[in-house]
């Protein structure tokens, strides 16, 4: 059964950097103010964001920021698993639920960029029999399916 989530949202900023303050201490790493504002950056945009629009977001409280400095931060919060990269849009979104790992599924919008994150043990399970049935070992489980979201087809339809 496929749980979907919408991968973005701004309510509960507060209480969901908390949680990677509490996730940082549990590992023994730091949240730093930088990696603190990417994350709350990315909560709070309402759509995937690409490591130059975050840069662009974070230069009027912190005008020493460079693209170094957002791609370092990007990687520590992936290597939490508080923020996914879309590959096929090179952009990156905030995870609603790191607590657990997932195999994960994006379905994104084409015309308005929308991601929806969804979590189907079927679509899991298969990627992990094709790769064991080609010899593979998976270590990345992402799958992005591109298309176009109901509100902009009914917004089609209507013009």
């Amino acid at each position: 059964m496929a749980k979907t989530h919408k991968a973005i949202h701004t309510p509960g900023l507060e209480g969901a950097l908390d949680r990677l303050e509490h996730l940082c201490r549990a590992r023994g790493q730091r949240l730093t103010r930088q990696r603190r504002a990417v994350l709350s950056s990315l909560l709070s945009a309402g759509r995937a964001l690409s490591a130059y629009e975050l840069l662009e977001r974070l230069r009027p409280e912190d005008g020493k920021s460079t693209p170094a400095s957002v791609y370092r931060s990007l990687d520590f919060l992936m290597t939490l698993g508080v923020v996914h990269r879309l590959e096929s849009t090179r952009s990156f979104i905030a995870c609603e639920h790191p607590e657990t790992p997932h195999w994960v599924q994006f379905l994104i919008c084409r015309r308005c960029g929308q991601v929806v994150e969804a979590e189907d043990e079927r679509i899991a399970a298969a990627t992990e029999s094709l790769g064991q049935r080609l010899g593979f070992a998976l270590d990345q489980r992402v799958v992005e399916l591109t298309g176009v979201c109901e509100g902009c087809r009914g917004s089609a339809a209507r013009h």
